[in-house]
C-alpha cells in the first residue's frame, strides 16, 4: 500500500505554532491543512465542504487527524459524504454542541448526526476537558463505532496543554495506521 497523507482538520480559532496538530504537519511535507474561511465563526455546511475539497485533492490513502470542531465537522461530513481511500481517523477532544462551554459562533452543529464511521477512528478524550464531559466522549465513541482513548486530565489537549509535539498522541496515530492491523 502507498503510504498515507495526514489530513490536519483543526478546531475555532485554528491551531497554531505552540499546537502538536500544527507541529505534525509542519514536520510533514506531505501533510494537508484544511483551511477555512472563518476560523472564528464556523458554519458547519462551509467546513465541511472544505473538508471535502481538501480530500478530493488529496490522492491515495488519507489519515484525517481532527482536534476539537474539528472532529465534530468529520463526523458532519461522513454523514452525506464518502472516500473509500481515507484509511481512518485520529479524533482528539471532540466537543459537547449542547455542552455549556460549546462556543456562540459555531452555527449547524447543534443537531450532530453521529454514526458508525466507515474507518478505524480513535477518540482521545482528557478526563478535565471544559468542552466535553468523558460521558460524552463515551457515548460519542460508541455511536462512531470508535475506540475511546481516555489520556488523564490533559484539558482540551491543544497548545495550553503544553504537550509540545504530543508523543502518546504520535504513538495513538501509528496505531491507525493501516499496517498496524
Amino acid at each position: 500500500m502507498e503510504s498515507v497523507t495526514y489530513v490536519h482538520l483543526a478546531g475555532i480559532g485554528n491551531s497554531g505554532p505552540g499546537h502538536w496538530q500544527y507541529r505534525w504537519h509542519a514536520a510533514d511535507p506531505r501533510a494537508v491543512w484544511v483551511e477555512h474561511d472563518s476560523w472564528d465563526d464556523p458554519e458547519r455546511d462551509a467546513w465541511v465542504a472544505d473538508l471535502d475539497a481538501a480530500l478530493r485533492r488529496t490522492p491515495g490513502p488519507k489519515l484525517v487527524v481532527a482536534h476539537s470542531l474539528g472532529c465534530s465537522t468529520l463526523v458532519e461530513w461522513a454523514a452525506d459524504h464518502a472516500d473509500p481511500d481515507v484509511v481512518g481517523a485520529l479524533l482528539v477532544a471532540a466537543p459537547d454542541p449542547h455542552g455549556p462551554a460549546f462556543p456562540a459562533g459555531a452555527t449547524g452543529y447543534h443537531r450532530p448526526r453521529p454514526a458508525p464511521l466507515p474507518f478505524r477512528t480513535l477518540v482521545v478524550a482528557s478526563a478535565d476537558d471544559p468542552y466535553a464531559t468523558l460521558d460524552h466522549a463515551r457515548a460519542t465513541a460508541a455511536a462512531l463505532g470508535a475506540e475511546l482513548v481516555e489520556a488523564g486530565r490533559l484539558g482540551h489537549i491543544n497548545a495550553a496543554s503544553g504537550l509540545g509535539d504530543w508523543p502518546d498522541g504520535r504513538r495513538l496515530l501509528g496505531r491507525l495506521l493501516p499496517s498496524a492491523g
